[in-house]
């Protein structure tokens, strides 16, 4: 688990210090930054799902995750979650929700999250997650300057996430095949490029809304593929 552990603190660390630079921007800078931001968080989700090979199963597990997600109403639940935790902390009108949809996604969605927390699971070394942690550092202090505290708090899901990974290889390792990563990774990347498109202010998807599809897709491929 030390490889979970180091990356939860690299993320924890990076978003600190990127807070800390988010207060020194004037509005001028802080406005173009967030469409930097948005077509970085587009190109990540680009490259990620542009590799997926069961379309079919990908699109069926956006839709029915997409419905369940309404029906549960994550991003009500996410964006009065948010309110709470601005109101206790003073944060003021931070975007937290898109700032804790982007860093979620970007840090926990991934062939190398995933890859990672198999290889240390089933006893092997934590060196992928290590270099993981290194790339979560650098993105996470970006993110974090312009999205602010909320990204330093995504380490706690990130925790959650990769621990239980981390746990499930160790009894059940083989269930992640190279598919399941494939097409997970997919759903990721297209969650990414629609919250590219709400940070550039395109659209207003409801891509919090849209996370259980990454449940489905595992689901489904373990059923049809």
């Amino acid at each position: 688990m030390i490889g979970t552990i180091v990356n939860t603190a690299a993320v924890a660390a990076g978003g600190i210090i990127g807070i800390l630079l988010k207060k020194k921007m004037p509005e001028r800078v802080t406005s173009i930054y967030f469409q930097a931001i948005g077509l970085f968080t587009m190109a990540i989700g680009m490259s990620m799902a542009v590799k997926m090979e069961h379309i079919l199963i990908v699109v069926a597990s956006l839709a029915i995750g997409s419905l369940l997600g309404e029906w549960m109403n994550i991003e009500n639940w996410v964006n009065t979650l948010g309110e709470n935790v601005k109101q206790r902390f003073r944060i003021g009108s931070e975007q937290f929700s898109e700032g804790l949809t982007t860093a979620f996604l970007l840090f926990c969605v991934g062939s190398m999250t995933i890859l990672g927390t198999i290889q240390e699971g089933t006893g092997g070394s934590p060196d992928l997650l290590y270099t993981k942690s290194l790339m979560d550092f650098f993105s996470s202090m970006l993110l974090a300057s312009a999205f602010g505290v909320s990204v330093a708090l995504s380490a706690v899901p990130l925790f959650i996430f990769q621990a239980s990974l981390t746990l499930i290889a160790m009894f059940a390792g083989s269930f992640f095949t190279p598919v399941i990563i494939l097409e997970l990774t997919s759903v990721g990347g297209i969650l990414l490029v629609g919250l590219g498109l709400n940070i550039l202010h395109i659209s207003n998807l409801r891509v919090m809304n849209m996370l259980p599809a990454l449940v489905v897709v595992v689901i489904l491929l373990a059923i049809f593929a």
